[in-house]
C-alpha cells in the first residue's frame, strides 16, 4: 500500500515518502507490506514536518513524528524505553504472521543482528513473547488454546564444537578467539534456513554454555510458527557464506548501541561468570572488542536501526 497523501485516523499520522512504506497499526488489525521509519518518544506529539518524508505516530506510545532518514539510510526507530521498542515491534510482526499463515509452509524471517552487549537475546525473546500474546488475543475467537506463531533461532547453537577448534593449526588461538566468525559454521545455519524456508520446519541447535558446546536438534521450528528471529552476531556480514545467509531474510534489524555500553556489558558478563577482572579485559580486548567493530561495520546492511537505551 502506497502512501500518496497525508492521512489522518486514530491509528495514527503519516506522510507521503517516496521509498518507504509505512506501518500505521498500533494494535493487531491486519495490514501488510508495510515499514517503519524514524521516530522518537516523547511526552507529546507536535505537527508533522512540511518536509516530503516518512513519518510514524504511534498513539500508544506518545510518540512524535520526526523526519525519516535519507531514503539510502535505514530507518531508526528509538523510544523511551526497551519495553515501548519490544511493543512497537510485535506489532510490526503480527501482519507479517498473519500473511504468512496462509500459507502451510510460509515464514517470516527476520534477522536480528548486533554486536556483544547489545541485546540481541533479550529484544528477540520479549518481541516473542508479545508476538505470542498478541496473536493469542486476535485467534481467541477461532481457536481455545492457539498455537505459539513465533519463535526465536539462535545463532548460537552454530558455534564450531570445541573438539573442532582442537583439531585447527593453531588451537590455543582458536579457543581464545572462540566467538568470531570463523568459530562458527555459517554452513549449517544457511542449510537450516534453506530447509526451513522449503519445508517449513526444521530442527536446530542450542548453545549450552555450562558445556561450551552446542546441543544438536534442541530447537524445532514448526510449520505452525509464522515468525522466526534469528538472532546472531555475524548475520549482516557481506563475506562468504555469510553473505548468503542475509539474502535469506525477509527483513534485516540491527541493534545499534554505543561500543563502550556494550563492552561494559560484556565485561560485566565476564565477571559474572567467574572470570578475574584482568582475565575479563584481556579477553574483551583480544577478541569481544575486535568482533563488535566488524559487527557494527554490517549495520549498513540493515532494513532497521534499533536504538538501544537503558529502561
Amino acid at each position: 500500500m502506497e502512501i500518496s497523501s497525508i492521512s489522518v485516523s486514530s491509528r495514527g499520522l503519516v506522510s507521503r515518502h517516496s521509498s518507504e512504506r509505512l506501518l500505521l497499526s498500533t494494535r493487531y488489525p491486519i495490514i501488510s507490506n508495510f515499514r517503519f521509519v524514524s521516530f522518537s518518544a516523547t511526552k507529546s506529539f507536535g505537527r508533522p514536518s512540511s518536509r516530503p518524508t516518512g513519518l510514524l505516530f504511534q498513539k500508544e506510545h506518545h510518540a512524535r513524528p520526526v523526519c525519516c532518514q535519507r531514503s539510502d539510510a535505514a530507518p531508526v526507530l528509538e523510544a523511551r524505553s526497551m519495553d515501548a521498542i519490544y511493543d512497537i515491534l510485535a506489532e510490526r510482526l503480527l501482519p507479517k504472521a498473519a500473511a504468512a499463515a496462509q500459507s502451510s509452509n510460509s515464514k517470516h524471517i527476520v534477522c536480528l543482528a548486533g554486536p556483544p552487549g547489545a541485546g540481541k537475546s533479550t529484544v528477540a525473546l520479549e518481541v516473542l513473547k508479545r508476538v505470542n500474546k498478541l496473536w493469542s488475543e486476535t485467534e481467541r475467537s477461532h481457536s481455545i488454546d492457539p498455537p505459539e506463531v513465533a519463535v526465536v533461532l539462535p545463532m548460537d547453537g552454530f558455534h564450531l564444537y570445541r573438539h573442532q577448534l582442537d583439531a585447527m593449526e593453531d588451537p590455543e588461538e582458536a579457543h581464545a578467539r572462540r566467538g568470531a566468525p570463523w568459530t562458527f559454521a555459517p554452513d549449517l545455519l544457511l542449510e537450516c534456513l534453506r530447509t526451513l524456508r522449503s519445508q517449513g520446519s526444521v530442527y536446530v541447535p542450542s548453545f549450552d554454555h555450562g558445556v561450551g558446546d552446542p546441543v544438536e536438534n534442541d530447537i524445532f521450528v514448526s510449520v505452525q510458527h509464522k515468525v522466526v528471529i534469528v538472532e546472531g552476531n555475524y548475520l549482516l556480514l557481506d563475506e562468504g557464506v555469510w553473505k548468503e545467509i542475509s539474502q535469506v531474510f525477509d527483513e534485516k534489524w540491527f541493534i545499534d548501541v554505543d561500543i563502550e555500553t556494550s563492552m561494559q556489558r560484556v565485561f560485566g558478563r565476564h565477571i559474572a561468570t567467574g572470570k578475574p577482572p584482568n582475565v575479563a579485559k584481556l579477553r574483551i580486548d583480544y577478541n569481544d572488542r575486535p568482533n563488535a567493530e566488524l559487527i557494527i561495520k554490517s549495520k549498513k546492511h540493515a532494513d532497521l536501526i534499533i536504538k538501544s537505551v537503558n529502561i
